[in-house]
């Protein structure tokens, strides 16, 4: 199906006069692109220690009002009402029309997602492609959907390194902010025998459900909706959390009574300039760092109590 995206440039001043025109015209399919705090709200809202540069030069003292319509609709008659009402808002704005195509933006990012091998055992591959195993590898079958989680980006690489290394038969493991289950995933393929994923996205929660059994491990590995507190029970061999920095350090103190003897927290998504913030945060829990892995500006961090 195809839909218009209508966008109204408009004065950051006037951003709630558009989008009630919007909403008021269009009924619901309403965005709005607003840049004027991103650095004080990014990480409030997104939990993340890095913001694209590209995002950081937007302006910030306009916004970009979205309305989505089915291209059927009478798309210059609506253009004529909103630059009508904008009219009498006395607003100063600008309007243009893009086309887009519903199976364009849902999928369109999946032709830039291939296959891969990744560690010494595990070979990850997309749902919709059917590529030759390579020898001597486990495969992972994965449908990220909407979830975080591809094996592509540097933390949860380096992640699945750490799993592909420290994994042994019979492990507990418990992945906290699970995502699309890759990580909760290539354990049991590794050998775990319990594995408990926690995400508070449900959305993330249903996408690792439908990962688990699309790779035939859906009662090795729980995705449960909630916190750690809520959801974790009991000791694991290895604790895994692909989170940011700031989120680590809050976790950091609550880890080392799930830790079994031995037992490893490994922890990513951590941007190279906030890894002595997190170091300095498990070493004062009692934490012993163990290693330490680099890859483009990321960090993993491996610790032991």
């Amino acid at each position: 199906m195809q839909w218009a995206d209508i966008q109204i440039k408009i004065p950051q001043a006037f951003a709630t006069t558009a989008e009630a025109i919007a909403v008021g015209i269009s009924g619901s399919g309403v965005y709005i692109e607003d840049y004027a705090d991103i650095e004080q709200q990014a990480p409030n809202i997104a939990h993340v220690d890095f913001i694209d540069e590209e995002l950081l030069l937007k302006p910030k003292d306009t916004v970009i009002v979205h309305m989505y319509l089915p291209i059927d609709e009478d798309i210059p008659a609506i253009l004529e009402l909103l630059q009508s009402r904008l009219q009498k808002a006395e607003a100063t704005f600008s309007l243009s029309v893009d086309n887009i195509n519903q199976e364009d933006w849902e999928n369109s990012w999946k032709q830039h997602y291939h296959a891969f091998t990744i560690g010494k055992r595990l070979f990850v591959r997309p749902a919709w492609e059917n590529t030759e195993i390579p020898e001597n590898r486990t495969v992972l079958t994965l449908d990220p959907g909407m979830a975080f989680g591809t094996g592509t980006h540097e933390t949860t690489e380096l992640c699945l390194i750490a799993l592909d290394e420290l994994v042994k038969p019979h492990y507990r493991v418990l992945d906290v902010g699970c995502g699309s289950g890759i990580l909760g995933i290539a354990a049991c393929l590794l050998g775990a025998t319990d594995v408990s994923g926690t995400d508070i996205d449900p959305v993330a929660v249903k996408s690792a459900g439908e990962n688990a059994v699309l790779n035939g491990v859906e009662n090795t590995f729980k995705p449960v909706l909630g916190n750690l507190s809520q959801t974790a029970n009991g000791k694991y061999n290895i604790v895994v959390a692909n989170i940011v920095a700031n989120a680590i350090i809050e976790l950091a103190p609550s880890v080392p009574a799930l830790l079994a003897p031995g037992g490893v927290f490994v922890s990513s998504g951590i941007i190279d300039s906030r890894e002595e913030d997190v170091v300095t945060a498990l070493q004062g829990q009692g934490f012993t760092i163990t290693n330490i892995h680099r890859k483009n500006g990321w960090v993993c961090v491996w610790a032991t109590v």
